[in-house]
């Protein structure tokens, strides 16, 4: 599919960095770049945005676990932690009930892992994923290579 435009982060002065400065952010709150990863990748799954994984993640230097996030619910490989990011993820994305998008139950199982600060760079590092997914879907933007 040809894109529609560059993508807009590009085209719109000034917009990108504020992006980037909000995932570097993010990234320093104590929430594992991997969880953050597995996060990014099931997120886009959901919103129908690809992402070219290597073919020998191990060799590219990324998660193995990558090509099972889609399964995180009944794959072994994914610690408590991740699970209850995971889970909090596709509640937000999914947004089924959008009067309580992440019921209590969800919450609570994300904090017995995660402080006020990892929760709310969690809460918004999903928003930002959703953000670009939403950006990259409607300008039909190429499938990305991961990382």
């Amino acid at each position: 599919m040809t894109p529609r435009m560059d993508n807009p982060s590009l085209v719109v002065p000034g917009a990108l960095q504020p992006l980037l400065d909000l995932t570097e952010v993010i990234g320093k709150v104590g929430v594992p770049q991997s969880t953050l990863d597995l996060i990014r990748l099931r997120v886009s799954e959901i919103n129908g945005r690809a992402y070219a994984l290597p073919d020998d993640p191990q060799t590219a230097g990324a998660d193995t676990r990558l090509a099972l996030v889609a399964t995180w619910r009944t794959e072994s490989c994914f610690e408590e932690a991740e699970r209850a990011a995971l889970e909090m993820a596709e509640a937000i994305t999914l947004m089924t009930d959008p009067q309580d998008m992440a019921p209590d139950e969800i919450w609570e199982r994300s904090a017995e892992y995660y402080n006020d600060e990892q929760l709310g760079a969690l809460v918004m590092h999903i928003g930002l994923v959703n953000f670009w997914n939403r950006v990259n879907v409607i300008t039909r933007q190429e499938p990305a290579l991961w990382r």
